[in-house]
C-alpha cells in the first residue's frame, strides 16, 4: 500500500499541491503536518505514518526536503523504514529506496548529495534571516508583530480590571478588543 507524507514548515504555506501529487501517485492515506523539517522530535504525523505502515508498504513523499532538512535525519528515517520493510519513494526527485534491496552506489551518492543540498539551503536561509534581523535591529527597526494601539490596550486593561462588575472573561475581552491574552497579562504584571 502507498502511504503519503506531506509537510510544510509554516502556517502560511499550502499543502494542496503536495496532497494532489500524492493522491495522483496512488496514496491511499496521507499524513500531513505543518512543522519544521530540521529535526524529527515534534513530527507527530511522521511518527504516526511510520507506525501505521506495514512491511511491503511504500512511503511516498513529493521531495526529499519534505521528509527532512538534515542529512543525518534523512538517512536515519530512510534506514528505519527500510529496516521495517518499507520502501521510500520521492516523486519529484525520481528516487525510490526499496526495502531489502541494496541500492546502487550512484543512487546512494545522489540521494546524499540532494539531501546535503537541502540541508545547506536550510542553513543559508537561517544565516540570511539572522543577518537581516541583526541589520534591522542596528537600524532601530522593530522586530516582531506590530503592537496594539495604546487605546485598545487601555480598553482591554480597563475591562480586565472591571471583570467582576462586567462579568467578562479574558477570552471575551480578547475577542472584543483584539488585544492578545499575553499582552493583557504582561500589562497587568507591569502595573502590579
Amino acid at each position: 500500500m502507498k502511504i503519503g507524507y506531506a509537510r510544510v514548515s509554516t502556517v502560511g504555506q499550502d499543502l494542496a499541491t503536495q496532497r494532489e501529487l500524492l493522491t495522483e501517485a496512488g496514496c491511499r492515506k496521507i499524513f500531513v503536518e505543518k512543522v519544521t523539517g530540521t529535526n524529527t522530535v515534534k513530527r507527530e504525523q511522521l511518527a504516526e505514518a511510520i507506525d501505521f505502515m506495514d512491511e511491503g508498504d511504500t512511503l511516498v513523499v513529493t521531495k526529499i526536503d519534505r521528509l527532512a532538512r538534515s542529512i543525518i535525519d534523512l538517512n536515519n528515517i530512510v534506514q528505519k523504514l527500510n529496516e521495517k520493510g518499507i520502501s521510500v519513494h520521492f516523486l519529484k526527485d525520481n528516487m525510490e529506496f526499496k526495502a531489502g534491496n541494496d541500492t546502487n552506489s550512484i543512487q546512494t551518492l545522489l540521494f546524499n548529495i540532494l539531501g546535503s543540498f537541502d540541508q545547506f539551503e536550510r542553513e543559508l536561509i537561517v544565516e540570511r534571516t539572522t543577518e537581516g534581523r541583526e541589520r534591522a535591529k542596528k537600524q532601530g527597526k522593530h522586530m516582531g508583530r506590530p503592537g496594539q494601539p495604546d487605546k485598545n490596550v487601555d480598553r482591554a486593561l480597563k475591562l480586565f480590571n472591571e471583570r467582576e462588575e462586567n462579568g467578562m472573561s479574558v477570552n471575551d475581552i480578547v475577542n472584543l478588543t483584539g488585544v492578545p491574552r499575553s499582552t493583557i497579562y504582561k500589562q497587568v504584571k507591569k502595573v502590579r
